[in-house]
């Protein structure tokens, strides 16, 4: 019987607070190591305050970058919306999501992966 690597799913959220991208913006998610992890859910949420922005942010390890997954999107008052607009995206060991906007306190973010076992091989 072939091995099947079990894998486990985890659900995090947070308020976002900070207002400065990259190694400043806010952590939603980092994959832990000798983990991979599948992106099923990212979800932001906005609160009373009209037309604020939001920036969301994947760090990727391997080129020690930051990557804009979604850059200064305006979102109105009392609104949500799906970053990944019902697609997945893997993240590898120490990847990273990360968050910033122009009105902290104003989002609020989900997110859901599935995490797996993957030890590094050297």
């Amino acid at each position: 019987m072939p091995f099947e690597a079990a894998s486990k799913f985890k659900t995090e959220g947070a308020r976002i607070t900070a207002t400065a991208p990259d190694a400043s913006a806010q952590l939603v998610y980092q994959c832990p190591p000798n983990f991979s992890a599948i992106i099923r859910f990212l979800n932001i949420a906005s609160g009373a305050v009209h037309n604020k922005t939001i920036a969301v942010q994947f760090y990727h390890v391997e080129d020690t970058t930051y990557h804009y997954l979604l850059n200064d999107y305006v979102m109105p008052n009392n609104s949500s919306f799906n970053v990944l607009n019902a697609g997945i995206m893997s993240l590898h060991q120490n990847d990273k999501i990360v968050a910033h906007t122009n009105s902290a306190s104003n989002f609020d973010i989900v997110i859901s992966v599935e995490e797996y076992f993957d030890p590094v091989r050297r």
